[in-house]
């Protein structure tokens, strides 16, 4: 597992974690059942406090991504399949809507949408 982080960004160290993990799970490079470093090991790897660590892990949790085992750590939960299958699902349905839209501002139909969409789809 490879997490970048930036002291630069607007974005929150344990936030960064957060999304970095929660992208490796999406993309398939973290499965169910993939164990995850120590919270004082990622600190340590990352040069961050423990403490962003743990709510970085905390959060992952509370949103079904890992599941934490005293004595065990942390693993990638059996419902990360699911929860990633969700978010490509609503990302999707993002791209059709902003498809939607544009198709509107070329005045196009539904007819030559779906007909366009359609045919993209066999070829691809």
């Amino acid at each position: 597992m490879h997490i970048l982080i930036s002291n630069r960004s607007d974005t929150p160290i344990y936030q960064q974690i957060v999304d970095a993990i929660r992208q490796d799970i999406i993309n398939g490079t973290l499965a169910e059942g993939d164990a995850l470093p120590s919270i004082r090991m990622l600190a340590k790897d990352l040069s961050v406090s423990v403490i962003t660590t743990k709510k970085a892990y905390e959060l992952l949790e509370a949103q079904g991504y890992i599941q934490t085992q005293p004595q065990k750590g942390s693993v990638v939960s059996r419902r990360s399949a699911q929860l990633a299958k969700e978010h490509k699902q609503s990302a999707m349905e993002q791209h059709i809507l902003d498809a939607i839209d544009i198709s509107k501002e070329l005045q196009l139909n539904q007819n030559a949408f779906l007909e366009l969409v359609s045919e993209l789809y066999r070829e691809v």
